[in-house]
């Protein structure tokens, strides 16, 4: 019988770490409301230590990419797990806003940086040669499958008894994904006395990275890409990206169902739907990126996102559970099948030595516009007292990052870039 390669146990590991990651982040969608009564915070104030949080873990994507090469993967997943254990813990004692903001906006927000941001792409850079899409697009899924399929449990666990019963469950999650991480995750291939899977022999003439400091490696790497259109095109695109999915859907879709008078748990389990169909959209996508064009499936994946999102004020306003479903279906489909091919394009273009730095701050343009949507679609809904006008600007937006793929040259050979570090 032939042996399963060891690349699929870090496939494995890796994909349970990052939904444990996203569970803990995303579990302010369900903490607005209870936070809100239990503290008399304003809403928008809850929101803007949320948003705080997207922003901090999308900007140190790229330190995280850099760090990644200093200190190695598992250390750095250690370290990853247990900001988010002490951030967890220590929401069980917070009585003030300011507590909030330190807690979720930076330990929990930094915690949550390399899971949620870098971690896919150098894994399946790292450990596999073939099979590179397929495993993009399973821990893509991860990163919102986990954390909306848990969200129900999490809302009936506040519903029955209260937000600190929550907190205790995904503290509890935080822990055993931390021991297993101490006893079989593995930093290279070669750590383990293997190549990469698909790989038959080691390439020659590889040059060996000079090691220097992370946030010179990771600004080094930003100075050279910003120089290239694709780049701003890209950021751009993952802007609205991070817009229209977790810093909107993410943090303040349950909070706008409940205003069309669905329960929270009713509202968290559409976000459950969301994720079963992500792990199949997502994985999709990482098949799809490996055999045809990615700027056209970005340009599909936008437009149908924008339209999805204009229509759901609609089915709200009619009350329809069966629309609700729909939505939750189709939109589940499309939540992050736009990471695959984003990933693909980068690595044409930089290389695959640079690419996860120059996707970290990619992904950092997607953290900004998930802020933008988190905090203004708290300012949005004072102003009117519904959510409305967030979700049919973030629509409308998604239309404009369809434009912004699709003028991406189509990449026959990568922009060459150093491939050393010097001080």
């Amino acid at each position: 019988m032939k042996r399963i390669h060891y690349s699929w146990f870090i496939l494995l590991i890796t994909f349970f770490s990052i939904i444990v990651a996203g569970i803990v982040r995303s579990s302010s969608g369900v903490l607005i409301v209870p936070l809100e009564n239990a503290f008399g915070w304003d809403r928008s104030l809850i929101s803007m230590a949320f948003a705080l949080n997207l922003l901090l873990y999308g900007f140190s994507g790229p330190f995280m990419a850099a760090l990644l090469e200093e200190i190695g993967l598992k250390k750095m997943m250690v370290l990853a797990m247990s900001t988010l254990m002490v951030g967890v813990l220590l929401t069980l004692f917070m009585t003030e806003p300011w507590q909030l903001m330190i807690i979720w906006g930076v330990i929990i927000g930094l915690g949550s940086g390399l899971f949620l941001t870098i971690l896919s792409p150098y894994v399946a850079n790292h450990w596999f040669e073939k099979r590179r899409g397929l495993a993009v697009g399973i821990l893509t899924a991860s990163t919102a499958t986990g954390q909306l399929i848990l969200l129900p449990l999490l809302a009936i666990i506040i519903e029955e008894s209260s937000w600190k019963w929550a907190i205790g469950f995904i503290l509890i999650l935080s822990f055993i994904m931390l021991i297993i991480i101490l006893l079989f995750m593995k930093n290279s291939p070669k750590e383990i006395g293997l190549l990469r899977y698909g790989l038959e022999k080691e390439p020659p003439g590889q040059q060996v990275v000079v090691k220097n400091n992370p946030i010179i490696i990771a600004f080094r790497t930003l100075f050279e890409a910003v120089k290239v259109k694709e780049f701003w095109l890209l950021a751009g695109s993952f802007f609205i990206c991070g817009l229209s999915t977790s810093g909107l859907i993410g943090t303040h879709f349950i909070s706008y169902c409940i205003g069309f008078g669905f329960t929270a748990v009713t509202a968290a389990s559409m976000l459950s739907f969301m994720g079963i169909f992500d792990l199949i959209g997502t994985t999709l996508s990482g098949w799809l990126s490996d055999r045809f064009d990615n700027r056209w499936l970005l340009f599909w994946y936008y437009g149908l996102r924008g339209a999805s999102l204009v229509l759901l004020p609609l089915a709200l306003a009619k009350g329809s559970i069966t629309l609700l479903i729909i939505f939750s279906v189709f939109y589940g489909l499309d939540w992050i099948a736009t990471v695959p091919p984003t990933i693909n394009i980068s690595r044409q273009i930089f290389g695959i030595e640079k690419s996860v730095v120059v996707y970290g701050w990619i992904f950092a343009a997607h953290q900004l516009g998930s802020a933008v949507a988190a905090g203004g679609a708290g300012i949005i809904y004072n102003i009117f007292t519904s959510y409305t006008w967030a979700f049919v600007l973030a629509g409308m937006f998604c239309l404009l990052a369809s434009l912004f793929v699709i003028v991406i040259k189509k990449q026959n050979v990568k922009v060459e870039v150093s491939q050393t570090y010097k001080a």
